[in-house]
């Protein structure tokens, strides 16, 4: 029933050296610094040369080097004391750490120093000040050249040109319209609202209408009274946006909006600059989520010209990335698909206008890397090698042939250099905290850059196994377990299981244990709980079919999947049957409900956080692609409903929510704490007050250690 894949055992010889145990402090304070694995600070690509740079510490000083793909030579650039000299004389606070910066050239960079942005010159060791942003400006995005920077104030967008002169692009802006800000609430791959064109010289920025978008109340308990702040949020089968998109012209300083074709509730994304700037793509994705196609529009006049390709499925298509254009063209690009059921590159030929798939197979691409200076390769990373591991590929456009470029099991993050001869490869795996190496594409060869010493080796830790269950239906899933630090198999452990269960994640991967849940997993370990996790249908790396399972009817595969792993788990002579828990934020809030409620009490204990109890509670972008509308999939949306099911709870469950959470909103779990009461259910809540979809700040403390101590008190 169990394949064993990857395992991590924790060698105890120097016992005492190994018997910490975590405090929440460590968990929550220390997770993402003094415990997690040392990096090269800000390393990358200079661009154009065959080197590369990143910050070093020497002493109480900070240093930007600069190393070479070719030798292991090594000189300095500039250090913080340096540019700290150069901030004086600006009268500028002197900055405690290395300002985050971005190069601009081979000789120069560029940092901000609160709204105000700095160019550093190498070669004339001379630091001056660009740009100066108002305050308030929000949502900076520096030009490609590095020398102006856009920015919305109010809703509207304005342009920093120089330190003296700022354009107000738009005057519009409101709390109904918004202009240069991320829409669609950030589905489809759209992360921002202003895109800058190769040379600079133009702007393309989304105006978003949410006039007929429903306000949902948001209320700040720090005032008196408390004050009320309405945020824009449209639940599933309600009005929503009307997307445009604007061209504007640095030099005429004015702008074009293109005409775009479709109906107003249409979704615009994957917008790509044409290298020429003469025209820009822009992808048509209806309502429905099942009919796409990818436009073709002139700069000038903002007419569409063409549809280049189009892509329909019966259930859903979600465009995730812009166009890729090769080096050496201005029409021809990658584009990423997963047409034919696993997401791959396709090459859009302008010649044939059409799509030749370029990779193939039942394994997924999870990112584009870039070319080689030809334009002959590109690279990518895939889940190939398995779907719990992440590797870097390069494939020939025309034999399309693919090579492996990374090796040793686990995840891999690597960056490419212009002439894509090189790349700098960050690898890490259960037993591999962090190792970074430059490898030489052609040869293969590899030298350490970086190895970073095991964060946790003086923690007492439990050995950590990523394996497959086989369920009864044939289905094979990715599983994971931590296990207590003195296992031993003739105990009875109870489990703790820690669950997502929805699109567009994993929770078992072969990586480090990073990041406070994974502390955490250790903590509870130390505290005599087996933690285990499953992937189920619906999540990610699978391909099309795994992820299209849960369509129109979410919360009921997904409970078939996590129960084949219960049923795996009671199948071992060290677990107690009795004392099986559940763990879960978001999505995995909704899952962990779900199980507490439709499993015949197969669950004692339940956590749920920032949970989904209703999705036609929930944003119309996620929730439509994955049930319909309520209208035209009513079952599905009453079988999904949680509070449908508040009378079958028997065991101890635990809701936190944040006041203000305005991704889930917390209508959720109000309206179940309140239908609990009418049926007289008994039920633990937890508001966090004022804080949005996670907690954050010295409050993160408390909240987990209510979790901790709530599978202690229950379980």
């Amino acid at each position: 029933m169990k394949k064993l894949l990857f395992l991590l055992v924790i060698i105890t010889s120097c016992l005492s050296a190994q018997d910490k145990l975590f405090t929440t402090e460590d968990v929550v304070l220390k997770s993402y610094s003094s415990l997690a694995p040392t990096t090269l600070s800000q390393l990358n690509w200079i661009p154009g040369e065959q080197s590369f740079a990143y910050v070093k510490n020497d002493g109480d000083n900070q240093i930007l080097v600069k190393g070479f793909a070719a030798s292991d030579s090594e000189i300095p650039l500039v250090s913080l004391e340096n540019l700290n000299s150069g901030l004086e004389k600006f009268k500028i606070e002197s900055a405690s750490t290395f300002p985050t910066i971005t190069w601009s050239g081979a000789d120069k960079f560029v940092f901000w120093k609160g709204k105000k942005l700095f160019r550093y010159i190498l070669f004339e060791e001379k630091l001056e000040q660009l740009l100066e942003l108002p305050e308030e400006a929000e949502e900076l995005t520096l030009s490609p050249d590095g020398n102006k920077a856009a920015f919305v104030v109010e809703n509207n967008l304005f342009v920093a040109i120089s330190i003296d002169k700022i354009l107000q692009v738009t005057t519009e802006g409101s709390h109904d319209i918004t202009f240069g800000k991320s829409v669609s609430r950030n589905e489809f791959g759209i992360k921002g609202g202003i895109f800058w064109s190769p040379s600079s010289r133009f702007i393309a920025y989304y105006k978003e209408d949410l006039s007929e978008v429903t306000d949902f109340p948001l209320v700040d308990f720090n005032e008196r009274p408390a004050k009320l702040k309405n945020t824009k949020y449209p639940m599933a089968g309600m009005a929503s946006s009307k997307v445009y998109i604007g061209i504007f012209n640095l030099l005429s300083e004015n702008s074009k909006w293109l005409k775009t074709v479709g109906t107003p509730n249409q979704y615009l994304t994957s917008i790509t600059w044409q290298k020429d700037e003469r025209y820009i793509l822009v992808g048509h994705l209806n309502r429905e989520q099942n009919d796409f196609m990818l436009a073709k529009y002139e700069t000038k006049g903002g007419n569409k010209l063409e549809y280049l390709f189009m892509e329909k499925n019966d259930k859903y298509v979600q465009p995730l990335h812009p166009a890729y254009f090769l080096p050496n063209s201005a029409d021809d690009f990658i584009w990423l698909s997963e047409k034919d059921g696993f997401r791959h590159l396709y090459l859009f030929n302008s010649r044939e206008n059409k799509l030749n798939q370029i990779t193939s197979g039942d394994w997924v691409v999870t990112g584009f890397k870039g070319f080689d200076k030809s334009g002959e390769n590109c690279f990518f990373t895939a889940a190939k090698e398995s779907p719990a591991e992440s590797h870097l590929y390069k494939v020939n456009l025309k034999s399309k042939e693919v090579k492996l470029l990374t090796n040793g099991n686990g995840t891999h993050n690597a960056v490419i250099d212009d002439s894509g001869e090189y790349v700098i490869n960050s690898h890490s795996s259960l037993t591999i905290p962090k190792d970074i190496n430059l490898i030489e594409v052609n040869s293969g060869q590899k030298r350490l850059l970086h190895s970073a010493p095991n964060p946790l080796k003086d923690y007492k830790l439990g050995e950590i196994n990523i394996f497959t269950i086989k369920a009864s239906n044939g289905m094979e899933f990715y599983s994971k377990t931590v296990l207590p630090p003195d296992f031993n198999q003739e105990n009875k452990y109870p489990v703790i299981v820690y669950v997502y269960g929805g699109p567009h994640a994993q929770v078992v991967n072969n990586t480090w244990q990073r990041g406070r849940y994974s502390l955490w997993f250790q903590q509870m370990a130390q505290a005599g709980f087996i933690v285990f996790m499953l992937d189920n249908r619906g999540s990610d790396n699978r391909g099309l079919e795994f992820e299209q399972s849960t369509f129109r009817n979410l919360g009921i595969v997904e409970i078939e999947d996590q129960m084949s792993g219960v049923e795996y788990l009671k199948s071992l002579k060290y677990v107690n049957a009795d004392r099986i828990g559940v763990f879960g934020w978001s999505y995995g809030g909704y899952m962990a409900a779900s199980l507490m409620l439709k499993t015949d009490n197969a669950f004692k204990v339940g956590v749920g956080g920032g949970a989904v109890i209703d999705w036609n509670l929930y944003e119309v972008m996620y929730t439509e692609r994955y049930m319909d509308t309520p209208e035209t999939n009513p079952e599905g949306y009453d079988k999904a409903n949680l509070l449908n099911y508040v009378e079958n709870l028997k065991g101890k469950l635990l809701f936190v929510h944040g006041t203000s959470d305005p991704v889930v909103v917390w209508q959720h779990t109000l309206n179940f704490a309140k239908k609990a009461a009418e049926l007289n259910k008994p039920l633990d809540y937890y508001p966090y007050v004022g804080h949005e979809h996670g907690v954050r700040g010295k409050e993160t403390i408390h909240l987990y250690e209510k979790i901790t101590n709530y599978f202690k008190d229950n379980l």
